[in-house]
């Protein structure tokens, strides 16, 4: 957990608590940043849970799995090379498509009630940490953020975990699911 000290003047969703590089390469565990993170904020995570109120340029890129949540705005080429895992971005201005790299990933509105609940319980598990004052605003009012929220996913990742979900539909156990996606989706 990161936060600012009690009896600070400024608003941490407006400035900088963490630096560069945040969350490089993580494999596990979870973060939660009471404020903004600098530039490349998560890259290359690969299974690490992170919920923050800001990013620098170039955050989630080279992503393959993990969670991220950022309650504010990113800067440029954000998701670029992310080929798994999912984020959560509130995207207040309703313009994070101009800062979005699309070229491997799709955004949509959070609707599926899957998805909410992991949203809203990233969010309560930062605030319980931090004392988020931009996290309880947002819980608050829920109702009126989560249209406001995008999920952006890569489109593999997505068409893998379909089809893992297939397999398990026909009878097959979770690990041999992920076996037989694997080959459905690498014979194309």
């Amino acid at each position: 957990m990161v936060y600012p000290p009690q009896g600070i003047k400024f608003k941490p969703e407006e400035n900088i608590v963490i630096g560069n590089v945040a969350l490089y390469g993580a494999t596990s565990g979870k973060a939660f940043i009471c404020g903004v993170a600098g530039e490349r904020f998560c890259v290359r995570n690969s299974g690490a849970t992170a919920v923050v109120e800001g990013v620098g340029d170039h955050g989630c890129e080279y992503m393959t799995g993990g969670r991220v949540v950022v309650l504010g705005s990113t800067g440029k080429n954000f998701a670029a090379g992310m080929s798994g895992g999912i984020a959560y971005v509130l995207d207040e201005k309703r313009d994070l498509y101009k800062r979005l790299n699309k070229e491997m990933v799709s955004f949509e509105e959070v609707t599926n009630k899957y998805d909410v609940l992991e949203l809203k319980d990233m969010i309560k598990e930062h605030v319980a940490y931090t004392n988020s004052a931009k996290g309880k605003e947002i819980l608050d009012n829920f109702g009126e953020y989560l249209p406001k929220f995008k999920k952006i996913m890569p489109h593999d990742y997505r068409r893998m975990m379909n089809t893992i979900v297939q397999m398990e539909e026909k009878g097959l156990s979770s690990e041999q699911a992920q076996i037989e996606a694997f080959y459905a989706n690498t014979k194309k």
